[in-house]
């Protein structure tokens, strides 16, 4: 499993500071680019270097709402669908994409978390910074993921302004569920749907819980039955082995790789999985869907291994062989007449497994299953 506060936050009034120290809730002249700054941060300067006030600096350089709001001029965000219903509009950055000038995986889920952790903010529900609700603070919870689906369409080009929607709903008795579209400002093509499951994990045990009362009042408000993803296949995913055709060991986190909760950040994780499969094959294709199963976290100490197996029913159909799973090739094709013809073969259905290199035993971090298509370069090379 991995932890995170996005699964569900509003700044407040407009504060100045008087030259007795006092604070009024008069408005702040607007900059020259017509985007009011914050008077609140005018405090967080006068008392950032006060070690005994330092939290609240930091409380109020951050802005955090203490009631709900319906748009974040900062952030471009906004409420939206009768108030359960978050949107934010992000534009591509040119190092955000890959050779190929289209979003890469790691910058679409980058997107998707800092969306969701955005609607939590913009909600009014932040009580502790990243990790938690005012709620589970009392109850020393946070929510942890457990599963996760993206689908990829296709996948926004480099300058290009997209939209990005997040809500949640229930998830059975004690869980949560987190939806994404994400598409074109100006087109409206859906280019990636997501959802995610979560669950409630006790802070100090580590060990899952059932959701409080006090907490599901203060969430069910946000619930809604909208999916990005509909008729999800939730067929669980099968555990490998050492004997997985590629193998990636001794992967240390680095101190980078690390996010607030001193853990690896969920993009390393699937970084490792995706590096596990060889060039030649990424270069030419691109994925089109991943399913994530999260077990447990990954702390800076331990060391990880990359396992990753083909699904051999996944490769293209050829009459003359399968030449990247270990089979004999054809006669033919060992006389020369087709060999370069085959080795785009390659399977597009793959399953990972990350774990955790113990001295008695390996511990899972996170199963995947990844599907891909190949890359139609012309149109590619034409859109750029």
């Amino acid at each position: 499993m991995a932890s995170l506060s996005c699964a569900l936050y509003l700044p407040p009034k407009c504060s100045s500071i008087r030259e007795n120290g006092s604070i009024s809730n008069t408005p702040q002249a607007s900059s020259a680019l017509g985007v009011q700054r914050p008077p609140v941060l005018d405090v967080a300067y006068a008392v950032a270097f006060n070690p005994a006030t330092s939290l609240a600096a930091e409380q109020i350089r951050q802005s955090v709402p203490t009631e709900k709001q319906l748009t974040d001029p900062f952030r471009q965000g906004l409420i939206v669908e009768g108030g359960v219903r978050y949107r934010q509009t992000v534009v591509i950055r040119s190092y955000e994409v890959g050779p190929d000038k289209t979003a890469t995986l790691e910058t679409i889920l980058n997107l998707l978390q800092e969306t969701a952790l955005n609607h939590v903010w913009l909600s009014g529900l932040l009580g502790d910074g990243f990790r938690a609700t005012h709620g589970r603070m009392r109850n020393n919870l946070i929510w942890v993921v457990t599963r996760m689906h993206v689908l990829l369409d296709e996948y926004p080009i480099w300058g290009e302004v997209v939209e990005i929607d997040t809500w949640v709903g229930a998830s059975g008795k004690n869980g949560m569920r987190r939806d994404w579209p994400l598409r074109s400002r100006f087109t409206g093509r859906v280019f990636c749907r997501a959802t995610s499951t979560w669950v409630m994990m006790n802070q100090q045990t580590r060990r899952l819980s059932k959701m409080p009362e006090e907490v599901r009042r203060e969430i069910s408000p946000w619930f809604t039955e909208m999916r990005a993803v509909q008729g999800e296949a939730l067929e669980k995913i099968e555990k490998l082995d050492d004997n997985a055709k590629y193998v990636n060991s001794n992967l240390k986190p680095k101190w980078n790789d690390l996010d607030m909760n001193h853990h690896a950040n969920n993009v390393k994780y699937v970084r490792w999985m995706l590096e596990t499969i060889p060039d030649e094959f990424t270069e030419d294709h691109q994925l089109s869907s991943i399913v994530l199963e999260y077990r447990r976290e990954c702390d800076s100490s331990d060391t990880v291994q990359s396992i990753c197996e083909p699904d051999e029913d996944s490769l293209p159909r050829d009459k003359n062989i399968r030449i990247l799973t270990g089979f004999s090739l054809a006669p033919e094709i060992l006389d020369g007449g087709g060999l370069f013809g085959t080795l785009d073969k390659w399977p597009t259905r793959y399953t990972h497994l990350l774990q955790i290199k113990g001295e008695k035993k390996d511990e899972e971090i996170v199963r995947g299953k990844t599907t891909w298509r190949k890359k139609n370069k012309k149109s590619s090379n034409s859109s750029h």
